[in-house]
């Protein structure tokens, strides 16, 4: 297994690097370190463009739609240096990571030539409709309804915990298209403009401050028959398939950032003299230890071959969610007191913020429990839970 990247990727990385540190140094140097998903929105907007324009957006993809084509290798040391910049989160990341891969599987020519380039460059900002009340880790239980008239979808329903909700121009819905259908059965996937009457979204406030999620509720809402990625009733093949992409590239620069945060805590421990506690340095060299796994397997999943997810990529969730759970902590155990304090009376400093957002890396994308269910059952073979009639 080779973990290293060959020497003649050095040309890639230092041109990326050079980019992004004189992008983010200059004309985008007030989202240069942001962590807020819907903070400054248009500048966010803008630095999307910037990327689309330069073709870093979407490396990995096609030449013809927006990317450079780029090796996986690539694609890697894109996401690392992107994070080693500190650029902002991808304020279009649900599009580019998975709607967008997703169409350039199984979408048609003409969805890929309506859809593909405005993501690439920045024009459409995508959110996601798949949980619901009383269906969050449930997928296949949703309600949310959609009929079809003539050549046009009307959805009714509700969807919650839409990351990007309320900045985005998209959603991706899950809908339950063949009515008395149940499970799996009977769902499409459509693609659903957020602007139109009919659909509202509604912030949800976290305990951080932030309002990062959205409750979106559709009354009467429309999507066209054409806008349907797949055959009516497959709906739940494509969702499947959508989620795939979750475990791609873009884990290598999650674990970036994992390295930002860890070293602003060896930072803080430093100056307040806590990196002279036997037990916090003990913890920070574990945190580190754990850094390392997870950029192996990452490695790791994304040199496997084939269709089926290997055993890195069933248990790549719940070891980074405990892991990252236990990394909040350590931020706070090292704050002491000075991370119980505000910036104001809405937000708290990185590191606080961090602590508060890692409680919910065990239930977003799949909890803990479900993730252990997926290991046992797909993963190693073992006798599936028993299911309520």
């Amino acid at each position: 297994m080779q973990l290293a990247f060959a020497p003649e990727l050095k040309a890639f990385r230092e041109e990326a690097a050079d980019w992004l540190n004189s992008q983010l140094s200059g004309p985008f140097k007030n989202v240069r370190g942001q962590t807020n998903q819907t903070d400054h929105v248009e500048e966010r907007r803008a630095w999307e463009a910037a990327l689309g324009e330069a073709r870093w957006s979407v490396v990995g993809w096609p030449e013809q739609w927006g990317g450079r084509g780029a090796s996986i290798a690539q694609q890697v040391i894109f996401a690392e240096e992107y994070a080693r910049a500190k650029a902002p989160p991808r304020l279009g990341h649900l599009g580019v990571e998975l709607l967008g891969p997703t169409l350039l599987a199984l979408g048609t020519e003409e969805q890929k030539a309506r859809f593909l380039p405005d993501i690439a460059h920045g024009r459409a900002i995508w959110c996601q409709g798949y949980s619901e009340p009383g269906a969050g880790s449930d997928l296949a239980n949703v309600k949310t309804k959609a009929r079809l008239e003539g050549d046009t979808y009307i959805i009714d329903g509700q969807k919650i915990w839409t990351s990007m909700g309320m900045v985005a121009d998209w959603c991706f819905v899950v809908a339950r298209t063949e009515p008395g259908s149940v499970g799996n059965k009977g769902l499409s996937f459509l693609m659903v403009p957020m602007d139109q009457p009919g659909v509202t979204p509604r912030p949800i406030r976290q305990m951080t401050g932030e309002a990062e999620f959205a409750e979106v509720f559709f009354d009467g809402a429309q999507a066209l028959a054409i806008d349907r990625i797949g055959t009516e009733g497959d709906g739940w093949k494509v969702a499947m398939a959508l989620l795939g992409f979750e475990r791609g590239v873009s884990t290598l620069a999650q674990q970036m950032h994992f390295r930002n945060e860890l070293d602003e805590i060896v930072a803080a421990a430093k100056a307040n003299g806590k990196a002279s506690d036997t037990l916090i340095r003990q913890r920070i060299a574990h945190a580190h230890a754990g850094l390392k796994i997870m950029r192996y397997n990452g490695l790791r999943m994304l040199s496997d071959e084939g269709e089926n997810l290997s055993g890195a990529a069933y248990t790549y969730k719940l070891y980074w969610s405990q892991w990252h759970k236990a990394l909040g902590e350590l931020a706070m155990d090292v704050l002491g007191q000075e991370g119980e304090i505000g910036l104001d009376e809405e937000r708290f400093d990185s590191l606080t913020t961090m602590y508060l957002m890692s409680r919910s890396d065990t239930i977003y994308a799949g909890t803990d429990q479900i993730q252990r269910n997926i290991i046992s059952e797909r993963g190693l073979g073992l006798p599936r839970e028993p299911r309520g009639q």
